[in-house]
């Protein structure tokens, strides 16, 4: 199931298209998200000379397109196949994904409270789609308390049920960084010092990180957060914390990225 967007996609926006006819120097498609057609000429197929259309596409195959050019007074859409590659494919695949289970999520609801799934779907757009592209962005922030459907303007019983469900199916996103972290240290209470270093990370780490000892003043870490911007800036509160301890007792403290 996806639900269809109305109006027409931008220029540039990536689509998922399902292919519907092939002709000697053309491809049509229908853009699925927004059961309208589309063009595909033969040299935004592939780079370099084509011998034969079929050898890149066939009726019925599912592709990921480039929008080049709308005209919505001919109801007329350019699309582009080779100048999409293999990331913007994958992600927007996986946008997609995520929409239908967000779907799922909202045809559930629907079905607990006696609605219609079309209507719900539209009425809840409407309320988020002047800050929210998709509906699982939407589910994101309820997941990570920064919205909720009552405040959307739901009403308060599809909202009990909604926010209730998104947060049983909904997981937010996390990226992991690791690294190993080496204290020591030749003072006469060296071993506290190394214990309140040690403390003083995990503390700047505010519960994002982990630790464990392995040896030889060898620590590995981790850092895990929503996104690798939250990541980076947890890793180095804490590091520069636990360091400027250790240097403060002439005591020795570096850190040493795992890079994957």
């Amino acid at each position: 199931m996806l639900l269809r967007k109305k109006g027409y996609p931008e220029e540039s926006e990536f689509v998922l298209c399902t292919v519907t006819k092939i002709q000697f120097n053309s491809v049509f498609v229908r853009l699925d998200e927004y059961d309208k057609q589309g063009m595909i000429h033969i040299s935004e197929i592939s780079p370099g000379r084509i011998r034969n259309i079929r050898d890149y596409v066939r009726e019925g195959k599912v592709i990921v397109c480039m929008v080049l050019r709308v005209n919505q007074e001919r109801g007329q859409i350019d699309l582009s196949l080779r100048r999409v590659n293999e990331t913007q494919k994958r992600m927007k695949l996986s946008s997609i994904k995520q929409e239908q289970k967000a779907e799922k999520i909202l045809e559930i609801v629907a079905k607990q409270n006696n609605k219609d799934l079309q209507g719900t779907y539209a009425l809840v757009m409407s309320r988020i789609s002047d800050k929210y592209a998709r509906l699982y962005d939407f589910f994101e922030d309820i997941v990570a308390g920064k919205a909720n459907a009552e405040k959307a303007g739901l009403d308060k019983k599809l909202s009990a049920s909604l926010d209730e469900l998104v947060r049983q199916r909904i997981k937010l996103p996390e990226v992991e960084i690791e690294g190993n972290l080496f204290i020591q240290s030749y003072e006469h209470d060296g071993a506290e010092i190394v214990k309140n270093s040690l403390r003083r990370f995990a503390e700047a780490g505010e519960g994002m990180v982990s630790l464990h000892y392995v040896g030889a003043g060898k620590y590995p870490v981790k850092v895990r957060a929503p996104d690798y911007k939250t990541a980076e800036k947890i890793i180095k509160k804490a590091v520069d914390a636990c360091i400027s301890y250790a240097s403060k007792h002439k005591s020795q403290a570096s850190f040493e990225r795992i890079e994957k």
